[in-house]
């Protein structure tokens, strides 16, 4: 409401009426007897409702029958001035008569043919109320009908309804059925559910309505806003939106824009007290120039919302004046929206951005997920399923909440929000965290350069690691899969650099294998660390701000860092498909023996001896040249590497690819005493789980018992039974040990 922005609206609004776009006009409109206002068809929510069709006869004038109609809506037929049949209906091939008589008010009315008409609907006959039917409307004004208008704007029955006058237009329903039935011309009643349209301010059931209001021609503008997304000047992002973007501006109707509420950009139009004259202008005028009339009366209708909020791409940027800023700015690169507000706001854009400027207003439309509750339902306030994001902040942080959100904001599905879910990103910046204050104990500087010489397997494998994700990264953000992005991060910095590369330099670090191996395992662990949180930081913008500024030989805000690119220059080593395979074995043969270790209830702390055997002569060498990274990780005493051999007595067994692995179980684990034990566990799950089938079998419990808490004892169910699946696969394989 500023005076930039209302002289751009008052300009465009001046501008589209002498160029023909904008009139005033009786016309069909949606109206809120609430609101006391009119709505654009966009305003109109509809929901499903359980009603009535109602089959009224209207006789002819003379001799006995009559056309049945069917309505859902009988208060209108007080207004109707036709009957309408389809002329290929042959149902009323041989009608005898051209007229009919509107029952309760007594009045001749035509009988007309449209092909508009639904033959398969009701009866095939149609009654036609131009004042309260926008279809209604335009079969009139094809065959030159009246209208009469008998619901008035306050919601109650005009005097153009006769003895029903002033009433309510529900009471006057519920009157004009009784009459009907008393006039022995109500046929029958049926339940018919259909879509009734409700205000989206105040939920009240709109009446299509005839009224004098200003409207936009947008069919022009829509066609050239319609051709700039099938050239490819503007993309709709997901793909899916753009066959309902031209569904919709294909069958677009005139945009009636004048509203009779009291705050909004006042339409800048007067007319005549003389002669009529309407005067559009940007400056109020003072003389009538058709009359000379002094007295001009303004108009006192405002204009939509969203009629000024169609000029914010350029109308923010100081037009009508050409600007630097406009010129600097417009076309913008991208607008990220809602699906809800895809026709309300972005076409409106579209096209008046096309009309004024010449150009599309921007070049990407990305409409974001809704966000929904765990089971997918919309959070409503009566259904008590709505979560607070700033109750979700305080619990569990904002870098929590936001990542969360990214990770599951896949194009064209809904985010199912859950605090579970946020939950366990929390756990993820914690990992961060923690894996940041592990390096900052050993790192005291930044590292411009790495020297490629002394690189461990493990510091090759980060690298190469690193590369592929700024790639699959830098990817994900350009085309907006913005949950590939997360969750190609959250694979890297959890389930890679976490859980393996510290853990595996950690023997450098502390100084085990010489000085060169720590100053190498250094400067890659600052460099993948600053490149992490340069690339989380969009994500995760607090926690990655925190480390940054915490980190040694970084300067400034990181929102300043250079977003790094898929080519490593510190290290000059790109991807390394032999290095990251050589490393994917090592964490195989790894994985296999802790495997081992948690089946059969070892304690980290035991050190084991492993014997791998492969046929392959290249995993050999790979195994033996790495096996201090293997013995290292997997706490191992010896590891032993050969080609063929019988099993080892006594020993569990693992098979990855390309290796078998024995861990020798001798003077580990006593047989019989674990036999013991797990045949314990599994018949203690067993009762357990026997207490909860039985309420899951119990009717009355399935019955009354919550949604909620049914389903609770369901999953425990399933991890009882899971459970005890993994004892039992544990206790046959101690057996066979014993065999």
């Amino acid at each position: 409401m500023d005076e930039g922005l209302s002289r751009a609206v008052r300009k465009v609004f001046v501008d589209l009426y002498h160029q023909g776009f904008i009139y005033r006009d009786n016309y069909i409109i949606n109206w809120c007897h609430r609101c006391h206002t009119a709505l654009a068809d966009l305003e109109v929510e509809h929901e499903e409702h359980d009603g009535h069709l109602y089959y009224i006869r209207y006789p002819y004038p003379d001799g006995p029958g009559g056309i049945v109609v069917a309505t859902t809506r009988p208060e209108t037929m007080l207004g109707d001035t036709a009957v309408a049949i389809n002329p290929d209906d042959k149902r009323y091939h041989h009608l005898a008569c051209d007229r009919v008589i509107l029952p309760l008010m007594n009045r001749e009315i035509p009988i007309i043919k449209d092909r508009y008409v639904d033959m398969s609907f009701g009866t095939g006959g149609l009654k036609v109320t131009p004042a309260h039917d926008p279809n209604d409307f335009e079969i009139a004004e094809r065959h030159n009908l009246p209208s009469i208008k008998v619901i008035g704007d306050d919601g109650n029955m005009t005097q153009e309804a006769g003895k029903f006058a002033a009433m309510d237009r529900f009471e006057c329903r519920e009157a004009v059925v009784k009459a009907l039935k008393t006039e022995g011309l109500l046929e029958k009643i049926e339940p018919y559910r259909h879509s009734i349209g409700h205000c989206y301010r105040c939920k009240t059931i709109v009446e299509p309505n005839l009224s004098r209001q200003w409207f936009v021609k947008v069919k022009p503008l829509a066609e050239k806003a319609i051709k700039s997304v099938e050239k490819g000047e503007t993309k709709i992002i997901p793909d899916i939106w753009t066959k309902t973007y031209y569904d919709w501006m294909n069958n677009i109707r005139d945009w009636c824009i004048s509203r009779q509420i009291w705050w909004g950009h006042q339409i800048p139009a007067w007319t005549c007290d003389g002669c009529d004259e309407v005067v559009v202008s940007m400056e109020t005028p003072t003389v009538c120039p058709k009359c000379g009339e002094t007295k001009l009366v303004r108009e006192t209708d405002v204009l939509d919302t969203w009629f000024s909020s169609a000029l914010w791409p350029f109308s923010t940027m100081g037009w009508p004046d050409d600007t630097r800023l406009l010129k600097t700015f417009y076309p913008t690169s991208v607008l990220v929206t809602g699906f809800d507000i895809l026709f309300f706001w972005v076409a409106r854009m579209m096209m008046m951005g096309i009309h004024f400027i010449g150009n599309v207003p921007f070049e990407d439309v990305y409409v974001h997920a809704l966000v929904r509750d765990e089971d997918g339902q919309k959070m409503s306030k009566s259904k008590g399923n709505v979560i607070d994001p700033l109750t979700i902040i305080e619990d569990y942080g904002t870098d929590a909440f936001r990542f969360t959100l990214a990770a599951f904001a896949a194009q064209g599905r809904d985010i199912k929000m859950s605090e579970k879910r946020v939950e366990g990103y929390r756990h993820f910046v914690n990992k961060l965290w923690n894996a940041a204050r592990f390096a900052l104990m050993h790192l005291n500087q930044g590292y411009e350069k790495i020297n490629p010489a002394h690189l461990s397997l493990p510091d090759h494998w980060i690298l190469s690691r690193l590369n592929r994700v700024i790639e699959a990264t830098v990817d994900a953000l350009d085309t907006y899969r913005f949950n590939d992005a997360a969750g190609e991060l959250y694979n890297f910095v959890w389930h890679e650099f976490c859980d393996w590369y510290l853990e595996a330099i950690k023997p450098a670090l502390y100084g085990k294998q010489g000085e060169e191996q720590k100053q190498a395992a250094l400067e890659v662990l600052w460099y993948t660390l600053r490149n992490t949180l340069i690339l989380l930081h969009p994500f995760m913008p607090f926690v990655t701000e925190e480390i940054w500024h915490k980190l040694p030989g970084t300067q400034g805000s990181i929102m300043k860092a250079v977003f790094p690119s898929d080519r490593n220059d510190a290290a000059e080593i790109l991807h390394d498909s032999n290095v990251e395979s050589q490393m994917t074995l090592l964490i195989e043969i790894i994985s296999g023996i802790r495997n081992i270790r948690g089946e059969m209830n070892i304690p980290p702390s035991l050190a084991l001896e492993v014997l791998v055997q492969t046929k392959n002569q290249a995993t050999n060498k790979t195994i033996e040249r790495y096996q201090d990274v293997i013995m290292n990780l997997a706490r191992l005493n010896s590891l032993t590497v050969g080609t063929t051999g019988e099993r080892p007595k006594f020993s569990a067994t693992a098979v990855v690819d390309g290796a078998t692995i024995f861990v020798s179980l001798k003077g580990i684990i006593d047989v019989a005493k674990e036999s013991k034990r797990l045949e314990k566990e599994i018949d203690k799950l067993s009762q357990e789980l026997a207490g909860v089938l039985k309420k899951l079998e119990n009717d009355a419990f399935l019955n009354k018992a919550p949604a909620q808490v049914v389903e609770e004892v369901r999953e425990k169910h399933d991890r009882l039974v899971e459970k005890q699946q993994k004892l039992r696969l544990n206790l046959n394989k101690i057996k066979e040990l014993e065999a």
